[in-house]
């Protein structure tokens, strides 16, 4: 490929952008729990209008975000009912397809997920086969990383799980 590059003063600049998603869901006993577009085996689940995976939630919106095009809610609205349920594995792809639409493509991406139980880093390379397949890039573009909160708050308390996104998008 060859990018597309921004001249100034007689010098070309690779056009790049970064973005920032965040997203919070509460925990609940006997729920399903989509991560990274996997589903955990746990006995609380998380809770939303879709399948209510904060990780790729965060994702989409750091990607919108980094494209200019918005946030997740603006394009799939928690009103709709075609939304009610859905795999966020396909909210994920038609983001993707939006920011190459706007002439972007996906640098990296790297994320830390807050959640006191269960364990994440076991579960961490399933997540990025599946999330590297959905969003058409190399494994070595994604990093998800696992914290705990140390007790503290709403992820201390197991009552949610929040997700922390940043990426890279450059036009080619």
């Amino acid at each position: 490929m060859q990018a597309r590059c921004i001249i100034r003063q007689n010098k070309q600049y690779m056009k790049i952008r970064t973005g920032f998603g965040y997203d919070v869901h509460k925990l609940e006993e006997g729920k399903e729990f989509w991560l990274g577009g996997i589903k955990l085996a746990y006995s609380k689940g998380a809770v939303g209008h879709s399948d209510a995976d904060v990780l790729i939630h965060a994702i989409c919106d750091a990607l919108l975000g980094a494209a200019n095009l918005r946030d997740i809610g603006y394009h799939f609205s928690d009103q709709d009912a075609a939304y009610k349920g859905i795999d966020s594995k396909l909210l994920l792809k038609e983001v993707v397809a939006l920011i190459k639409e706007k002439g972007y493509s996906i640098g990296n991406i790297d994320s830390t997920i807050a959640l006191e139980a269960p364990k994440v880093n076991p579960h961490i390379p399933e997540m990025c086969a599946v999330l590297s397949k959905v969003m058409q890039i190399e494994l070595d573009d994604i990093s998800i990383k696992a914290t705990t909160s140390e007790k503290l708050g709403f992820v201390g308390r197991e009552e949610g799980v929040a997700a922390y996104v940043s990426v890279l998008i450059v036009d080619w």
